[in-house]
């Protein structure tokens, strides 16, 4: 495990020494960057899909965070490229039931990770081409089969279920390219091809968003809102106008397979479509629907009409702390089974060198994916689950181009008292962490 440690600890600090030899870089120890709108002399440090919009809305795939959404990353210039490159490694470990209580719970010494990669460049007066890699080295350092996280499900291992774990993400987590053509100074049209992808449903993923990055988890609502943030195929086609935007997806609906450095079949049998509006500089709001074909390899005949809502937000504090929150709301419907709800609050406070955080979930679960005996809990049983996560992480080391943070948090559980035999009464959670993530990008005229 040590070896895996310095392997991901090399990687990042590698990757990121690339970009360290550049001069053209901006962070909370730097002067402020320009204003992004043109008042330099460099390419446009615009929005990954519009020449007219700033890049701190950029999140995941093509989701939008709030204007005044604080932004990680390192960012290099050339003639005619903008470069920046970001990420999160979380060297930790995790006991899912503090006090063994249950039957279900595991603990783990792990690394969740990802590392990311964006380009982009003006194509004549009125183009914008972008272009976008992800990478992640989880399947390293969590054996296939993910890391202990109750009440989590969703995906396979060995040809089996996971449940009350989180599945590890693929080497190659995203690659996407995409085109905008501004129309006026008011509205675009924009093309996006992911292989692997993101779809246009659900809020910017977990790991894209200001309230969730200080945390190494993903919720236990992930399959509820951004489960389809990694898709082999996927295009996406969408039209802005102003703060408002509409588009639609054509995408493969089967969840990636257990081998994580592969490209699976593209299908494109699912679609989807989402309307966004951000009506201030601190929020970001959606509604979307869609139709996944059979997301689970071990149910391909399942097919899932999923809905969800979202509100992001995001107020800068001081120079040095922001306040971040999401909450979120999404539905799995399959025929011949009742709809399955999950909600979700969660909010940070970043300051200078200390963060704290905070999340609520609520999930129904069922009998399928508890992996439970159906002619003892029933066929169609909703089991209802509340988690709340408190944490708090502190930075040790600023050494550029990346901060060194230690932290820890605790989660408590209540489910459906039927479960208590094999999860415990309440069970506790505990995770300890150092964390490593790209410096905070400051800038001018925001």
């Amino acid at each position: 495990m040590r070896k895996r440690f310095l392997l991901l600890l090399g990687w990042m600090l590698a990757s990121l020494s690339v970009f360290a030899q550049h001069e053209h870089h901006m962070t909370d120890n730097d002067t402020s960057m320009q204003n992004m709108h043109g008042m330099h002399d460099g390419p446009p440090m615009s929005h990954a899909f519009s020449l007219q919009l700033p890049m701190n809305r950029n999140g995941s795939g093509t989701g939008w965070l709030p204007d005044a959404s604080p932004m990680y990353g390192y960012m290099v210039h050339s003639n005619k490229w903008m470069y920046m490159i970001h990420g999160n490694i979380f060297l930790r470990y995790t006991k899912q039931d503090l006090t063994n209580k249950g039957s279900r719970g595991d603990d783990q010494f792990d690394a969740p990770n990802w590392l990311m990669l964006m380009a982009q460049r003006k194509v004549g007066k009125n183009g914008l081409f972008h272009y976008e890699v992800m990478l992640s080295l989880d399947r390293i350092t969590e054996n296939g089969n993910g890391y202990p996280l109750l009440f989590q499900s969703g995906e396979s291992w060995q040809g089996k279920a996971l449940v009350d774990r989180q599945h590890p993400h693929d080497l190659f987590s995203g690659l996407s390219v995409g085109y905008t053509q501004a129309l006026s100074k008011r509205s675009d049209v924009f093309i996006y091809v992911g292989y692997p992808g993101e779809p246009s449903i659900g809020s910017v993923a977990f790991m894209h968003r200001p309230s969730s990055l200080n945390g190494p988890d993903a919720p236990i609502t992930h399959h509820w809102n951004d489960g389809t943030h990694i898709t082999f195929g996927v295009v996406t086609v969408g039209y802005r106008y102003d703060n408002f935007k509409l588009e639609a997806s054509s995408f493969t609906g089967r969840e990636p397979n257990e081998n994580r450095y592969s490209f699976d079949k593209p299908r494109f049998d699912s679609w989807s479509g989402r309307f966004s509006y951000n009506p201030t500089a601190n929020w970001a709001l959606q509604v979307s629907h869609a139709y996944v074909k059979g997301p689970e390899a071990l149910h391909p005949d399942e097919n899932v009409h999923r809905t969800t809502a979202s509100a992001i937000a995001s107020y800068p504090l001081s120079k040095h702390s922001t306040f971040n929150a999401t909450a979120l709301w999404g539905l799995n419907k399959s025929e011949g089974h009742d709809g399955e709800n999950a909600a979700l609050a969660e909010a940070s406070i970043n300051c200078k060198r200390a963060a704290f955080y905070m999340r609520y979930e609520w999930v129904q679960k069922s009998v399928e994916e508890l992996d439970l005996n159906k002619g003892i809990y029933g066929e169609h049983t909703l089991f209802p689950v509340n988690e709340i996560v408190a944490g708090v992480s502190y930075d040790l080391l600023h050494v550029k181009p990346v901060n060194m943070a230690v932290g820890g948090q605790f989660s408590i559980y209540h489910a459906d008292e039927r479960l208590n035999s094999l999860y415990g009464k309440n069970p506790l959670a505990l995770e300890v962490f150092l964390r490593i993530y790209p410096a905070r990008m400051v800038m001018g005229g925001m």
